[in-house]
């Protein structure tokens, strides 16, 4: 298809869904809240409103919402190239994986477009410019290489603004999705952007990319509680985003302050249901999925179990995604294995099916990663029964799964992931064949693998983080203070987590510390407030606490 037949489907059917969905002219909500901005572009005054609220969508990573309104911008001005920009803008997705080839497609044919209608304005010119270094050679570099290019072509334009507010946003963007490339733990490019956005933020405080991108430059262990103001800011700053409902529970989750992220994905789950409806989508909307996964994720950790158990049960029901994304692969792997994990359910989590939920039509072969979650909790629910036979098989299917993604040059390393999984497993086989050496020196290498490795944005955390698996091993070979430094270092990175705060506390009680065992047990049932069940830790906790002169008060 030619650049200029693709834009004119494109601005006239305006779908920026899925292409199997019926055709729908794009309607917006009455009182429709998406933040405050001020991008000053040159194009008609009519349009320039509506430029404003696709950068807002854009801002709050809603890309096809973003794609239809900057599509309404260029029938409302052809002569705007920047709508075009902004269409080319929607389909790169900078934190998320990189663009399938019908979205690179569609944002390079934009560019192309934005090229021939022209810029009105240097800075425009400068805008598009920059965005054409990523969409620019693909045939001959890789999609890092071509990140890398966009975020020194947006540094240029940033440098020869430094009063542009939105050129500070977007350059700030660049940084966050270089830092995250480059595995670096001084995390210098993430604290240089969240500079730019928090001199952006004492201007623009009701900026929805200023609130979104910050916690995003903080979404680590060190920083997070610097983006809590942020996180507890953004869904009100724009409550018409599913995105912006979800996005601050990244923040609540690395403080594990499990009531607010369970708030924060009720909310974004059920803005995304009605996205769904809104645009008549065939099945759920892809953030659904995700938000799902982090409810569920904090569900667990709370120890509400019938509510984790709904959240299965509502993945189990849904038989269509759209899009049919990497969001869709993780969470529907995660769910699955974190409900029988978390609870440590090892028969639930052996006999788990391979590819778990109603989805049979969905592309699963695309997202072998997700698959590993899967293999992974079959391999530790099989060692926990003493099924060694399909445990060794499930730690050969992981083997192949890293075989197969490994030296790929993607968005980022899922092999790395798969792999730790993979000495996980490894280890615990080994446990339970009697080579305790060999065990504890692969769960070593799997929790310094883990530590020295950034989770994906689209997971809450990992399945079992292995440095807590280290502790649980320590248990097992008597080794009780080991274990206890192992946890209490686990849960510096993971705070609040479930079995790790019990994990904590009972090899504190075994190690003869009963003061801090006292202090694990007590944040055990701080952080189980609201539990629906009765799990034995609880059960233990009580008990300890009885025994200890203390009252466990609920």
């Amino acid at each position: 298809m030619k650049c200029t037949s693709l834009i004119a489907a494109l601005l006239l059917v305006c779908t920026g869904i899925s292409h199997a969905q019926s055709p729908h002219m794009h309607r917006h909500e009455p009182g429709e809240k998406l933040g405050r901005v001020s991008f000053k572009v040159s194009c008609s005054p009519a349009s320039r409103a509506q430029f404003n609220r696709a950068v807002a969508w854009l801002h709050s990573f809603e890309y096809e919402e973003a794609e239809k309104t900057f599509g309404e911008v260029a029938r409302t001005d052809p002569q705007c190239g920047m709508a075009y920009w902004g269409i080319a803008m929607s389909n790169y997705h900078p934190l998320w994986a990189a663009p399938t080839p019908a979205e690179f497609k569609r944002g390079s044919e934009a560019i192309n477009k934005a090229k021939e209608v022209g810029a009105r304005t240097p800075r425009e010119k400068a805008f598009i410019d920059a965005l054409d270094a990523f969409y620019h050679d693909a045939d001959k570099l890789d999609h890092r290489t071509r990140v890398f290019a966009y975020h020194e072509a947006m540094k240029k334009v940033y440098q020869a603004n430094p009063s542009d507010r939105e050129a500070g946003v977007f350059y700030a963007l660049t940084l966050i999705a270089t830092g995250a490339m480059s595995n670096d733990k001084t995390y210098a490019r993430e604290k240089e952007a969240a500079k730019i956005l928090n001199g952006v933020l004492r201007r623009e405080p009701q900026h929805p990319g200023v609130a979104h991108y910050l916690i995003h430059s903080y979404d680590y262990p060190a920083l997070a509680r610097l983006a809590l103001p942020a996180a507890r800011s953004y869904a009100k700053i724009a409550p018409a985003s599913a995105h912006a409902q979800h996005m601050p529970s990244h923040i609540f989750i690395r403080l594990g302050l499990w009531q607010e992220a369970i708030k924060s994905n009720l909310d974004a789950r059920a803005s995304a249901k009605a996205f769904a409806k809104r645009n008549h989508l065939r099945g759920a909307w892809d953030e659904q999925l995700h938000a799902m996964d982090y409810l569920a994720y904090a569900y667990l950790q709370a120890a509400q179990d019938k509510q984790a158990l709904a959240v299965f049960d509502e993945l189990n029901s849904i038989r269509q995604v759209d899009p049919p994304s990497f969001k869709v692969a993780y969470s529907a792997s995660a769910i699955p294995a974190r409900y029988a994990l978390e609870r440590r359910q090892w028969k639930d989590a052996s006999n788990l099916p391979v590819r778990a939920g109603g989805m049979e039509q969905f592309p699963w072969s695309n997202f072998r990663w997700a698959e590993a979650h899967i293999h992974f909790a079959r391999a530790i629910g099989a060692i926990h029964i003493g099924d060694i036979a399909a445990a060794t098989k499930e730690v050969e299917e992981l083997t192949s799964i890293h075989a197969s993604l490994a030296g790929k040059k993607t968005d980022y390393d899922w092999a790395k992931q798969v792999e730790i999984q993979r000495q996980v497993a490894s280890a615990w086989l080994a446990f339970a064949q009697g080579k305790k050496d060999e065990a504890l020196s692969l769960m070593r290498a799997a929790a310094d693998l883990d530590d020295a490795t950034d989770k994906h944005p689209v997971t809450p955390g990992q399945l079992l983080p292995a440095r807590e698996q280290l502790g649980e091993l320590l248990l097992d070979l008597n080794q009780a203070s080991s274990a206890l430094k192992e946890f209490e270092t686990s849960l510096q990175s993971a705070p609040n987590r479930f079995n790790g705060l019990y994990g904590a506390a009972r090899a504190a009680k075994i190690a003869g510390d009963q003061n801090r065992a006292r202090s694990y047990y007590e944040k055990l049932l701080a952080i189980s407030r609201a539990a629906d069940t009765s799990r034995p830790e609880l059960i233990e906790a009580k008990a300890f606490l009885a025994n200890s002169g203390t009252s466990a008060r609920r």
